[in-house]
């Protein structure tokens, strides 16, 4: 089954452009792993400082292989002094057919 989250944080002010960098960086990284299916960054149109980061792996395999990639580490911790939250704020999704079968 895949896995399916939403990563999200608000740039603290004056950090926006960076953000936007690393996480552009961050994207094109994540993008080449053999198990991300989506890796697509949105910042919210009333709120350009907020960050959506959606995101789909093949399974929970190619999902821990991510969290497990050299460069996350370095990633997040160029990222969290850049914004408001102590990190991204983590949700997981199910597709909806799942829900129903249950």
């Amino acid at each position: 089954m895949k896995k399916t989250l939403l990563a999200e944080f608000t740039a603290r002010e004056g950090a926006q452009d960076e953000v936007a960098r690393l996480i552009g960086d961050y994207a094109l990284e994540v993008r080449e792993e053999a198990g991300n299916v989506a890796f697509d960054v949105y910042t919210k149109a009333a709120e350009p400082r907020a960050f959506w980061i959606f995101e789909v792996y093949r399974d929970e395999e190619a999902f821990q292989a991510h969290l497990n990639a050299p460069y996350g580490g370095p990633f997040n911790a160029a990222l969290t002094p850049l914004i408001e939250e102590d990190a991204s704020v983590l949700t997981f999704l199910d597709p909806l057919s799942a829900a129903r079968s249950e």
